[in-house]
């Protein structure tokens, strides 16, 4: 979680030149990051796994190693997003950060 609030405020300090067309969007959703921080139930989330509605206890291995998984994911949503929103590209834009928004609950 603390890798992933400093991501988040790196994703925060970071201008832009010139707005693209998700601009506003991005910015506002890393708004919404910043303000659920100390949210105890906000953060990265994922779908629950076969292993787990099988019953099987996860170690704490497997559980860190979710944890960077599900983390790298959203990095590469976000920056995907900002590098189509840097280019113009609206829809490819819209796409990451929509994946962005399902693996983060504020």
């Amino acid at each position: 979680m603390a890798v992933f609030l400093a991501g988040a405020a790196l994703w925060l300090n970071t201008g832009t030149a010139q707005a693209g067309p998700c601009t506003a969007d991005i910015s506002q959703f890393e708004a919404t990051i910043h303000r659920s921080a100390g949210e105890p139930l906000a953060g990265l989330t994922a779908r629950q796994s076969v292993d787990a509605q099988l019953g099987h206890q996860p170690t704490p291995e497997s559980v860190h190693t979710a944890d960077q998984r599900l983390q790298s994911r959203f990095s590469a949503a976000m920056a995907r997003a900002k590098r189509d929103d840097a280019q113009g590209n609206r829809s490819g834009c819209s796409r990451a950060l929509n994946a962005a928004k399902k693996i983060y609950v504020p």
